[in-house]
């Protein structure tokens, strides 16, 4: 089956990307979740549209990536929530919290859909979250969740 990927997905490519999978991955996980559509000719402008909206807010080179993983490495991101009496956050932290987190402490703007959280943050404390910048460069953030 041949899709039009419409979001990043780890293993298959980047959004606009053309790509091969079966048949049943294809129409029951891909399509389904909104990461691709299926692959016609008159598909190619969105393709266009696709990559034109990611090349404005990517990171276009491998050296500009690495600038911004240091400039993220020497950063303190401190995200103030609430919290419950033992300790336990009220839901979980979120991607965009992260973000927004970055921004307000001078960072650089990031995707949230590039940053990668492992496990739900849950818990007051500091937590390490991964940034994919570039296809070839990932960044750990230290995030420091405290109460309010």
């Amino acid at each position: 089956m041949k899709l039009i990927l419409t979001q990043q997905v780890s293993g298959l490519g980047e959004p606009g990307d053309i790509i091969e999978v079966r048949d049943g991955y294809g129409r029951n996980y891909l399509v389904p979740r909104g990461f691709a559509i299926r692959w016609t000719r008159g598909a190619e402008k969105e393709i266009q549209s696709i990559k034109k909206a990611r090349s404005a807010r990517e990171i276009a080179t491998v050296e500009h990536a690495r600038e911004v993983a240091g400039a993220l490495r020497s950063l303190k991101v401190t995200l103030r929530t609430r919290t419950g009496s033992n300790g336990r956050l009220f839901g979980a932290v979120t991607a965009a919290d992260i973000a927004e987190a970055v921004k307000a402490a001078d960072g650089p703007d990031l995707d949230k859909r590039r940053i990668e959280i492992g496990n739900p943050i849950k818990t007051v404390g500091t937590h390490q979250v991964s940034v994919r910048l570039h296809s070839d460069v990932n960044a750990t953030i230290d995030v420091d969740v405290v109460e309010v």
